[in-house]
């Protein structure tokens, strides 16, 4: 495996590759998981190359502390990427990313103006800013990412087509858990002892919403996954969501989509977590 650190050297390595077959492109801001390295091994089944950038985007944090507190692990994720057969370990300075401020200002339209995008102005601008710098930097055929972040998938295919990366696939992948359920995330190192052994109720809780959708409208459903994770001790839920998977766009009724997907956000302490559940109908 090559680091790479700068746009040039990247490009370079990426012209020869692409005279060789595929570019797989997984995007990442570092503190690799298990989560990170089952996209990394989707993308080593399906190219020829892969490469991984790791870079923590200012651009997308509209909350300074979080952006100051998110976890840097550099050495610990060019040892899990080798192991894992990346070729191509893209990790950046900021300055070489953005030479100058960046300024553009998406119509990324009703995708992006929900949920998170609602909690977190400018954070999808933020995203869509980078992301499509890595596109065009790197000029992957797929670029691979988590459904954990199920509303950003939608946000980056729609960026995808805005700026016209025609024949670039954008590959959702499944969310990979701990034993307990917990949504593999960065974030998640930042909880304590006591708040790590609560965390995992997001998940089951939702797991057993499943069953109580069955005989719940959606607004009942909504509330009793609120209430039952806000009874636990350090969690507080942010929002619940239960949104079209295409179009983001919360629903009143089961009836109103035949995809229905639960989004959530919650405050496990001061560490903000997310997760989604799709309903079966």
């Amino acid at each position: 495996m090559e680091i790479i650190r700068t746009v040039a050297e990247l490009q370079a390595k990426l012209g020869e590759a692409r005279s060789r077959g595929t570019i797989g492109l997984v995007p990442t801001m570092g503190a690799l998981h298990a989560g990170h390295l089952s996209l990394i091994e989707r993308a080593r089944e399906e190219n020829d190359t892969v490469v991984v950038s790791v870079f923590v985007n200012p651009t997308q944090f509209n909350n300074p502390t979080d952006l100051a507190t998110y976890p840097r692990t550099e050495e610990a994720d060019a040892a899990l990427m080798e192991g894992a057969g990346v070729d191509y370990a893209f990790m950046p300075s900021v300055e070489e990313v953005y030479p100058e401020p960046d300024n553009r200002q998406f119509d990324l339209g009703p995708v992006a103006e929900v949920m998170e995008g609602a909690m977190r102005p400018g954070h999808f601008n933020g995203v869509a800013q980078v992301v499509s710098k890595l596109f065009r930097f790197t000029e992957p055929t797929r670029a691979y990412f988590g459904e954990k972040d199920f509303q950003q998938i939608a946000v980056i295919r729609r960026m995808v087509e805005l700026e016209g990366f025609e024949g670039l696939e954008i590959v959702d992948c499944p969310i990979k858990r701990e034993t307990d359920g917990l949504a593999l995330s960065s974030r998640n190192v930042r909880l304590s002892a006591e708040q790590r052994s609560v965390a995992p109720v997001i998940a089951q809780v939702l797991r057993s919403s499943l069953i109580k959708a069955r005989e719940m409208s959606l607004a009942d459903t909504k509330k009793w996954v609120t209430d039952t994770i806000n009874v636990f001790p350090f969690m507080n839920v942010e929002y619940y969501e239960i949104v079209d998977a295409l179009t983001m766009q919360p629903i009143a009724e089961w009836s109103e989509s035949e995809q229905p997907v639960g989004c959530i956000t919650v405050f496990c302490g001061d560490v903000r977590l997310i997760d989604n559940i799709k309903y079966v109908r």
